[in-house]
Formats: structure tokens, C-alpha cells, sequence
């Protein structure tokens, strides 16, 4: 037995028996992930494709016809505790998706009937402990399999057809550091790569290579002092419980055989060092490579090139949001990622090298700006130790979230959420951690707050992604936090907090079309075909660490709202 993989014998009280045939499916390999925007018919991976347009062509659902949109078939996951924040992904007419506590399912795309199910083995009390558990973000597929990773740091590969697991690798002692994985795998080739949540705890978050057939590790990337350079710039050895992590998937490019990644804050949260973090206070330095987005070798998981978004982030701003949206544009071969301070880089694919930076949040006091042609940061905001004399803005659920944008190549648009609210924080010296622990460093207690232009609030913008020319916005009483879906049929669509899934034109914003799924949404959504008909799936089910703000910010229906219910919803015109 290999070290670190664990083969399961006994996949009864893992895998549900098969409740009906898969369809035949043509091999997911390589070639096929690399043209998945091409087939429209599917989605294949976390953001459609590697691109992460996060866009589908179909259009057999649009402007004109949306009116008639209608509940399709609904599946009932049970055990939705905090909610359903998953992409669902869709192959040769089936659909899988995963669940809280990393079940996945895989159902008949035109009617929902099951096909099979798989509910790992998890260490329950590990996950009581999590801040970020027991969600799931979502699974990958390649080889014939179905990647999922757990809370327990492990990452587990399913049969596409039946369901059972073929092999279960372990990559993380979550006993000792509490932490595991919530988001996405991504498949490159023959590795399956995987990264770590843990920019609160003491860990170094790690970014995984794992062998899609065998699960061996292949490599491992600390993005917490990953290089010697990059052990320089933690003083004191802070390195050592530095916090980091990776916890959403990256985008690759395969024209240069890269991928690119962004990486989580580092811990503890908030340092009492003020402006002085070069060299006092608990981490002493730039703490290279949190906050950062990285360029590595898929084969070999060697760093390539970086780009630091935010030089010792004191404030919670990391840059682990997982859109790396690949344009080209007057010759120029870019890449354009957003980060929580509500930022959104622009960098040539080439090196990193910053192209521009503009921002999608409007309330922004961390820093003053952030220069367009070198990404310098102009005017921190360190905080010192005590209460803050205002509030910081954006608060720590960020200016941008995780939830995806998506980019339409038919009206150069990017429709994504931008969230403004802001928070009261206090600055408190803890006690220093030395070794990896279970054990949460933040350094701060803090409430979020309206921002000072208004009421706290999202809003949909409809951007070019490389300028940030705003062509139209759409404004929400409570920001979304599930992913947004653009397509071929002149359609956006944007599921909200209060659980209403609405319908805009793409060109000019106008609402055309919604419809209440019962509970707020903070997960995926998608299109695909089931013979031959298209439709579109949403996650509904409410809850996670940023949801657990809404009830004192906004009130009801968050107060009502449950943590514990969840429905994958999918429509089609009739």
C-alpha cells in the first residue's frame, strides 16, 4: 500500500448502490478539458472551462423566450448544513455535484432521477471544529473519475459511472493543523491539483499535485514560504504557522503550460505592528507568497513567476479568489484576476507583469489606491493595537468574494458582484504560536457595518475586464454570494441572498425574468444539455461564514433564513 493512499475495501456504507445506468460518455481526457469551451453542451470544470469565462454559449434559452423559463426537476442532497455552495458540473447529459460533508451525486441531466451517490467517511468531531466546514465548493472530473476533496485533508477519486472510489489519498494531518479542503480540484493533464483553505490557522498552505490515475503525490507547494527567497521575508521564523492557503481552484493556460493561482492571507489576520511590519509585530516582513497570485508548472509544481497583490496583508484582502479570466486583446495575451480589497489586476500571461488595476468596489479605506501600471500599493492603513478610530472598508468578507463572475465573448463584458460594506475592528495582541497547531490566529474582533456612502449593499456590474469601463449595474439591498452565469442567448443571470434567481439582458441590464427557489443561494450555477434540450442549474441553500453576517446586518429574512436546507434547482423552458 502506497503511504498516504488508502484503498477502500468495503465501498458499501461509502457508495449508495447504482440506481441506474450512466449514459455512455466519451473519454474526459486532456484534449477534451483543454476545448471544453467549444462544447457548450457541458460544463467540465469549476468555470466551464480553463479560461474561466464561467460562460456558456447555449441559446436555446434567451432574451426572448426566458419568460417561459420553468422549474425543471429539483434534487433534495439532505444534510445541507450551511448550506449548498457548490458548482455543479455536467458530461454527456449527467450531472454531478457535491454537498456539505463532501457527498456527491450524480443524476439523469434531463430529469434529475439519481444515478448514484457517494457519502465519504469523514471525522466528524475534525469537522465540528472548522470554521470553513462541512461545505464544499466543488469537484472535478477527468480520467473517468470524480475528484472530490474533504475537510479531513484528503482528496478522493469516484468512478464517473458508478460511483465508487478508486482511490483515497490523504494529503493533510488536519488533526494537528484543522485544516482540509472546501474548494474545487482542478485536472491539468494526468495531475489533479488541489489547494488547502487556512489563511486563519497555523498552517502553511499547501498546494497539491496529485497523480489522477494512482492519487500519489506528485508535489506539494508551501505558499507560505515556499522558496528560500520566500522564507526571507517572514522574520522571527514566522514562516512556520504563517496561515496561507489556496482554497479556491486556479486557471491554466496551456499555450505556455502554466497554472495560475491565487493564495490566501497570512495569520494571524490582523497585526498589531502598524506601520511598522517590516520589522516588529507577529510576522515581520512582506510574507511572501500569501495574498499573492502564483505561476506554477502543473508537471512539477516549480514556481514560475508571482505577483504579491498585497505585501503583508494586515487586513484580511487575500487573493485565493479562483478567476483567472484569460483574455486576449490587441495582441496581448492577458489575465485578469480580482482580489477581496475589491481590486481587480490585470497581468500579462507572460510574466505577471502588472497591466493595469482598477476597482469594482466603490467603499475602499485600506489603502488610498493601488498604482495601475506597477501594482504598488499608495497610502496603507496599517492598524495599530486597540480600536480603530473608523471603520475599515471593505469589511473582511471583502469588496469581491469568492462567488464567480463570468465573461461574455459575445458582448465583451464581465458581469461580477461587487459588495460594499465595512467593519468596526479591534486590533488584539495574541499570545504567539511557534508550532502548527489546531488553532485559530486572528488577531481581532471585529463587526461589519454600512459603509459611509449608504446602506450596506451589493451590486451586479456589466465591465470590460481589462479597462474597467462600466457599461451598467444593477444594484442589490444585500450583496449576492452565489456565482453569476452569462450565455449565449443574451442572458445574465444572478441567484441572490434573499433566494430569488433573476434573469438581466446582457447588453443593457433590464430584468426579464425571476423566480424564488425558497432559500438563499451562495453556491454555483450552470448550463448544459440533456437530449438535446438545454437548462440551467442552481444550488439553493444558505449559510457559510459570510451568510453568518447577514442576520445582524440586515435582519430579517436572514434572521428565518435556515443553515440546514438545500435543493439543486434546475429550469428549462417548456
Amino acid at each position: 500500500m502506497a503511504m498516504g493512499i488508502k484503498y477502500l475495501t468495503s465501498c458499501a456504507a461509502l457508495a449508495l448502490a447504482v440506481m441506474a445506468v450512466a449514459p455512455p460518455a466519451s473519454a474526459i481526457d486532456a484534449s477534451r478539458l483543454q476545448d471544453a469551451e467549444q462544447n457548450p453542451n457541458d460544463w467540465l470544470s469549476y468555470h466551464g472551462g480553463y479560461k474561466s469565462y464561467h460562460y456558456s454559449a447555449l441559446d436555446q434559452i434567451n432574451a426572448d423566450n426566458v419568460k417561459n423559463l420553468e422549474v425543471a426537476w429539483i434534487h433534495m442532497p439532505g444534510r445541507s448544513t450551511r448550506g449548498l455552495q457548490s458548482m455543479p458540473l455536467a458530461a454527456d447529459g449527467v450531472l454531478y455535484y457535491s454537498g456539505s460533508y463532501s457527498r456527491v451525486y450524480a443524476l439523469d441531466g434531463a430529469t434529475g432521477k439519481l444515478i448514484w451517490s457517494y457519502f465519504p467517511e469523514l471525522d466528524e468531531e475534525l469537522v465540528s471544529m472548522q470554521t470553513h466546514s462541512p461545505y464544499n465548493r466543488g469537484i472535478a472530473l477527468g480520467d473517468g473519475k470524480v475528484f472530490v476533496g474533504t475537510v479531513d485533508g484528503r482528496l478522493i477519486a469516484l468512478d464517473m459511472k458508478t460511483g465508487k472510489p478508486e482511490w483515497d489519498a490523504r494529503l493533510l494531518d488536519s488533526k494537528k493543523l484543522t485544516v482540509g479542503f472546501t474548494g474545487a480540484p482542478l485536472v491539468v493533464k494526468d495531475t489533479v491539483i488541489i489547494g488547502s483553505q487556512g489563511g486563519e490557522w497555523t498552517s502553511r498552505g499547501p498546494l497539491f499535485g496529485v497523480d489522477i490515475k494512482t492519487g500519489q503525490k506528485k508535489w506539494e507547494f508551501l505558499t507560505v514560504a515556499g522558496t528560500e527567497d520566500a522564507k526571507a521575508t517572514w522574520g522571527n521564523d514566522s514562516w512556520r504557522t504563517g496561515g496561507g492557503g489556496a482554497w479556491m481552484p486556479g486557471g491554466y493556460d496551456p499555450e505556455t503550460n502554466t497554472i495560475w493561482w491565487g493564495t490566501a492571507n497570512p495569520a494571524p489576520l490582523y497585526d498589531w505592528a502598524g506601520a511598522d511590519w517590516q520589522k516588529s509585530g507577529p510576522r515581520p516582513g512582506t510574507n511572501l507568497y500569501t495574498t499573492s497570485v502564483i505561476a506554477l508548472d502543473p508537471d512539477t509544481g516549480k514556481l514560475k513567476f508571482y505577483h504579491q497583490e498585497l505585501p503583508h496583508d494586515a487586513w484580511d484582502f487575500d487573493s485565493a479568489v479562483g478567476e483567472f479570466l484569460m483574455i486576449d486583446r490587441d495582441g496581448r495575451k492577458l489575465v485578469v484576476h480580482p482580489n477581496k480589497g475589491g481590486f481587480v489586476f490585470v497581468y500579462d500571461r507572460a510574466n505577471a507583469k502588472v497591466q493595469n488595476v482598477w476597482r469594482l468596489a466603490k467603499n475602499i479605506n485600506f489603502v488610498k489606491d493601488i498604482d495601475p501600471k506597477t501594482g504598488e500599493l499608495i497610502g496603507r492603513r496599517d492598524l495599530s493595537l486597540g480600536k480603530a478610530s473608523s471603520p475599515l472598508c471593505p469589511a473582511i468578507a471583502g469588496g469581491i468574494s469568492w462567488n464567480s463572475g463570468s465573461y461574455s465573448p459575445k458582448t465583451g463584458l464581465w458581469y461580477k458582484i461587487g459588495q460594499e460594506w465595512c467593519q468596526d475592528i479591534e486590533v488584539v495582541k495574541t499570545t504567539p504560536i511557534t508550532e502548527p497547531m489546531a488553532q485559530l490566529n486572528i488577531g481581532g474582533n471585529f463587526k461589519l457595518v454600512p459603509p459611509p456612502d449608504g446602506p450596506a449593499r451589493g451590486h451586479l456590474d456589466a465591465r470590460d475586464p481589462v479597462t474597467g469601463d462600466k457599461k451598467w449595474e444593477v444594484t442589490f439591498s444585500e450583496p449576492p454570494l452565489a456565482s453569476v452565469l452569462a450565455t449565449g442567448g443574451n442572458l445574465v443571470f444572478v441567484p441572490d441572498s434573499r433566494g430569488v434567481l433573476h434573469a438581466y439582458n446582457a447588453e443593457t441590464g433590464a430584468e426579464l425574468w425571476s423566480h424564488y427557489n425558497g432559500v438563499g443561494h451562495n453556491g454555483g450555477i450552470m448550463s448544459y444539455t440533456a437530449g438535446g434540450k438545454q437548462y440551467i442549474a442552481v444550488p439553493a441553500g444558505w449559510g457559510g461564514m459570510v451568510a453568518d453576517e447577514f442576520p445582524a446586518l440586515f435582519g430579517e429574512p436572514y434572521k428565518s433564513m435556515p443553515k440546514d436546507a438545500g435543493a439543486l434547482v434546475v429550469f428549462a423552458v417548456k
